[in-house]
C-alpha cells in the first residue's frame, strides 16, 4: 500500500529540472531550502531521475519499480487462488473417496 505523498509530482519534476539544468550544479542543501523540501528527499529524487535517464546503474528505474509492484500483487493473488484450489481439491477428493485422507 502506498501512502500519501508529501510533495506533489510537479514540485519533484521542477526540483530535478532545476538541478539538472543548472551549471554549475547548485549545492543540494541550498536548493532544498529554496524549494522548502528536505535535502535527502531532493537527493533521492535526483538519483531516481538519473536512473530513469540511464545515467545510473545502482538503482532500478521507476518503470522497473512499478513492474515489480504489479508482479508482487499478481503473485499474491495467484497464491490466494492456489490456496482456494488446494482446499477445494482436498474437499472434493474427500467427497469422492471418504475412506482415504488427503492433505
Amino acid at each position: 500500500m502506498v501512502g500519501t505523498r508529501k510533495h506533489p509530482p510537479e514540485l519533484r519534476e521542477r526540483a530535478v529540472r532545476l538541478y539538472r539544468e543548472s551549471d554549475p550544479k547548485p549545492v543540494l542543501r541550498r536548493l532544498a531550502e529554496q524549494l522548502n523540501v528536505h535535502p535527502e528527499a531532493l537527493r533521492t529524487w535526483i538519483r531516481q531521475a538519473e536512473a530513469d535517464h540511464g545515467e545510473r546503474d545502482d538503482r532500478p528505474t521507476t518503470a522497473m519499480l512499478e513492474e515489480n509492484r504489479r508482479l508482487a500483487k499478481e503473485n499474491a493473488e495467484l497464491r490466494r487462488v492456489n490456496e482456494v484450489l488446494r482446499a477445494a481439491s482436498a474437499y472434493f477428493a474427500s467427497e469422492i473417496d471418504p475412506t482415504r485422507r488427503r492433505s
